[in-house]
């Protein structure tokens, strides 16, 4: 856990207590009610299972404008400008917000922490100046950088894409600025690195050669392994799958588009996903479903944990609150072994019209309740071992006879056609019984 501080880091929190584990009857709304940081579960610790991280961007860098108008979030810590001095200056806010909620790790793209200078040899000066003080304030704190990533998606040079942009120009500027952030990355330990192709896509096949482009996405990343392997950066690079929004349609479509992808280009054993509850829902999937696409093929890196909103059909962002969902993923990620060096990173805005520095913390607190709830129950469900064993019966005719054959790659057509004629019928179908099941969920939650 971050070292408890005796002497906070800035003012702006003052009337903040340290965010404690209190449990279920707490009426406390500056406490948490289920997660309990060092309480094992399943043999481990709360929060080795979670690794619950604090965005930069939403969290300190937002304002909560919209299409229809300005920021309604005026920080007390901001002076207006986005000078290197704010960025060096705020940082001890980012750290003192941790450190009273109580998590481990944080995570931010190079424009978050740091501005554009006037060249990019000055944006990349500044990148560094405030890397050293991140470095200083990690060391003080003992929180740890659970990924970096390079922002490539919000400048006007982006807008026809990074590494998929028709101007090679571009894609240079990209090399430049995921070779500094991985540097940075590798400099401030951080454990992970992503990619989101914010405006990897298109809007019209008419001025597209979609070919052209997913090849050139692919050298990027045989880039970006070569310079990791170069550096000695060990860290997990994972991408992110999103459907659309900017773009009619994203190249990281979905999980199973990303995968698809990555062994075009041979890069499959190099990359891992960071799936998004709310990118899920936008791919036309939930987020379950992507988590079982990573899972079965040995690709689950991490979680940027949000949701959406069912009457909004847009990347929403608001921060996790439903519990049966989070059961049910964490007993897939549980039986998929767990996160490894990812975690779960609050990728979630507060709304509009909670403005005060209080609904920063009180947002936390649910977001990280939910998961550590969602725990709790996906441990009743696998220690009673009901419903795995309800699956491993519905497949039992694979372990053995025929079933086992196939399993084992040791028939072919012809062989499969003899068994199923001397045996006249397939044997008939078990039900499913999904409502039974959807019952048995319901006990554990």
């Amino acid at each position: 856990m971050p070292k408890a501080t005796a002497n906070a880091l800035t003012p702006y929190f003052d009337a903040i207590p340290a965010i404690k584990y209190e449990g279920p009857d707490s009426d406390n709304p500056f406490a948490y009610r289920y997660f309990n940081p060092n309480e094992k579960i399943l043999g481990k610790a709360m929060k080795d299972w979670m690794r619950n991280a604090v965005c930069y961007w939403h969290t300190f860098r937002g304002t909560a404008l919209d299409i229809f108008g300005p920021g309604t979030l005026v920080r007390p810590w901001e002076d207006g400008t986005n000078s290197l001095d704010m960025a060096i200056k705020r940082t001890d806010v980012v750290f003192d917000f941790i450190s009273r909620l109580g998590v481990e790790y944080y995570c931010f793209h190079d424009r978050d922490v740091a501005p554009e200078g006037a060249d990019l040899s000055e944006t990349n000066a500044n990148l560094w100046a405030v890397a050293e003080k991140l470095k200083k304030l990690q060391k003080a704190t003992g929180t740890k950088l659970l990924w970096g990533t390079a922002n490539m998606f919000s400048h006007s040079r982006f807008s026809q894409g990074a590494a998929t942009s028709p101007n090679a120009d571009v894609f240079a500027y990209c090399a430049n600025s995921v070779k500094e952030m991985l540097d940075v990355t590798k400099y401030l330990a951080g454990e992970n690195y992503v990619f989101w192709g914010g405006r990897e896509g298109y809007n019209t096949l008419l001025n597209t050669d979609m070919g052209r482009e997913t090849e050139h996405a692919g050298a990027f990343f045989r880039m970006a392994v070569d310079y990791a392997k170069k550096i000695g950066f060990r860290g997990q690079f994972l991408i992110e799958p999103k459907a659309c929004e900017p773009t009619k349609h994203q190249y990281d479509f979905d999980s199973a588009t990303v995968l698809g992808t990555l062994r075009k280009f041979g890069l499959e054993k190099h990359f891992k996903l960071n799936i998004e509850q709310n990118h899920a829902t936008l791919a036309g999937h939930d987020f379950c479903h992507e988590l079982a696409v990573c899972t079965s093929n040995g690709a689950l890196g991490s979680i940027d944990s949000n949701r959406g909103d069912v009457m909004n059909g847009w990347d929403t962002d608001q921060f996790p609150n439903d519990y049966r969902e989070c059961a049910q993923a964490w007993h897939i990620i549980i039986n998929g072994g767990g996160f490894g060096s990812g975690g779960l990173n609050y990728d979630s805005k507060v709304r509009r019209d909670s403005y005060d520095v209080a609904d920063m913390f009180h947002a936390h607190i649910c977001g990280i309740d939910t998961w550590a709830r969602g725990l709790r129950i996906a441990a009743k469900i696998i220690k009673d071992k009901q419903l795995d064993r309800f699956v491993a019966k519905r497949y039992s005719s694979y372990d053995k006879g025929i079933g086992k054959e196939i399993e084992a790659g040791r028939v072919n057509f012809e062989k499969l056609q003899k068994y199923i004629l001397a045996k006249g019928e397939a044997a008939p179908n078990a039900s499913a019984r999904q409502e039974y099941l959807e019952n048995l969920f319901n006990k554990y939650c």
